[in-house]
């Protein structure tokens, strides 16, 4: 009887301890349901009707602070941008501004920069508007919008809008003073025949300024896939040798053509065609005299279909390494003395590259000083016009090669796009 007493005494204390434990367990459970998760640091019953759900749809980084300065709710976004960190507002400007809120009432509005989250440097610095409200008797309510793209995309605006100034400030001048020297020298025809001439070369640079800004504008604004089509690769080349070819007759530089013929490509003709047409203008521009710009294309295998490279070499001045980082940019001129002897105005390669990039494409450089550069445009094929060609595709009893880099001097440089297998593109063109 002893021993069964003493198994039951045991048995009745383990049963009492584990109720405790099971009690203490959910009192625990229940405590930690109550605190605050990373969302809502308090309970809804906290915020005003309907509050909770006005916030989670704000594109702005919400936070609602109560008395004692607790986060009671922060959006995900307030997390992201770095402003509440375990639980409290880590900016302190606008915790201050909080406070002075909930002490009058009255609405403030902060602009802020901000260092990234995880970084320091004030480059890396975020824009912000800060706009802080009472909510209800208790409560203060902070949103703060991230401006940093929009302070970007101003910044753009500004340099655009004084670029242009300055740009055509230089040839509306020139033309005022060379009107006023005609005046002076009405009784001089060979200086009014003098004067003239340079102010036809002015207006014509502030012809082709106006023109390319329209150009950028609408390759910048169209989508050119609405009025896409088949575009042979071959016309393109034909179109950009007659634009420049008064240019490189003066000049007596050959205009040599070669690669894969019967290419097609997949976009708008007009900008395509500017697009050809800039990067061959350019070769010839900063050629010197009896020297060649070669022309070629290619067909290229790539993930998602294939791609056409239309490769422009010259034999000109080259481009150094650190202006070859920005020379896709607006108005950035390598040489502004010499853009101007050569009427450019810095834009006609910003229009290449919107136009190889709406067109799902893109262009690359190579440069090399006093060895000249190779720009090659890559754009996607135009389907249809692929299959066509494999369908009825023979194969070929002889084949021509055509050499950008070696063939241009004799020489190697080691350019990319070096050498071409098919058939010629078209027979090469001798400019006298």
């Amino acid at each position: 009887m002893n021993v069964n007493a003493a198994i039951a005494a045991v048995a009745a204390l383990a049963g009492l301890c584990t109720g405790v434990i099971a009690m203490l367990a959910f009192r625990w459970s229940e405590r930690e349901q109550a605190k605050p998760t990373r969302s809502s640091l308090h309970t809804d019953a906290v915020l005003p009707p309907g509050v909770d759900t006005v916030l989670s749809v704000l594109r702005s980084s919400a936070v609602v602070l109560d008395e004692a300065d607790a986060v009671v709710k922060a959006s995900s976004a307030a997390y992201a941008l770095g402003l509440v960190r375990g639980g409290k507002l880590a900016v302190e400007p606008m915790l201050a501004m909080a406070r002075d809120t909930r002490r009058d009432g009255e609405i403030r509005q902060i602009e802020l920069d901000l260092p990234r989250r995880g970084t320091g440097r004030g480059g890396d610095a975020l824009a912000v508007s800060a706009r802080v409200a009472p909510l209800g008797s208790r409560l203060v309510l902070l949103l703060v919008e991230d401006l940093t793209e929009a302070r970007r995309i101003e910044a753009v605006r500004r340099d655009f809008v004084a670029n242009v100034s300055h740009e055509l400030k230089t040839p509306v001048g020139a033309l005022s003073l060379l009107s006023e020297a005609v005046m002076d020298a009405s009784d001089d025809p060979e200086a009014v025949n003098r004067f003239a001439g340079r102010m036809q070369v002015e207006a014509t640079r502030l012809t082709s300024l106006v023109q390319e800004l329209i150009d950028l504008s609408r390759v910048q604004n169209d989508d050119p896939l609405e009025d896409a089509e088949p575009v042979r690769v071959d016309e393109l080349v034909a179109e950009a040798i007659d634009r420049c070819r008064h240019q490189a007759g003066t000049k007596q530089i050959t205009m040599a053509t070669g690669g894969t013929a019967d290419l097609h490509v997949w976009g708008n003709r007009g900008q395509l065609a500017a697009a050809l047409g800039n990067l061959v203008e350019n070769a010839v521009n900063y050629s010197p005299a009896r020297t060649r710009v070669g022309i070629a294309a290619r067909r290229i295998p790539a993930t998602g279909g294939d791609l056409i490279e239309v490769a422009v070499t010259d034999q000109g001045i080259g481009i150094s390494e650190k202006d070859r980082e920005r020379i896709f940019e607006r108005f950035y001129r390598v040489d502004p003395a010499r853009s101007r002897q050569t009427g450019g105005t810095g834009l006609g390669l910003a229009i290449v590259k919107h136009v190889a990039a709406s067109h799902g494409g893109e262009v690359t450089v190579w440069s090399a000083e006093g060895q000249g550069s190779t720009f090659t445009l890559r754009l996607p094929e135009a389907g249809a016009a692929r299959d066509r060609d494999r369908s009825r595709s023979q194969p070929s009893e002889s084949s021509e090669s055509y050499d950008t880099g070696a063939d241009l001097d004799g020489e190697d440089h080691g350019r990319p796009y070096e050498t071409f297998t098919d058939e010629p593109l078209s027979a090469p063109e001798v400019l006298p």
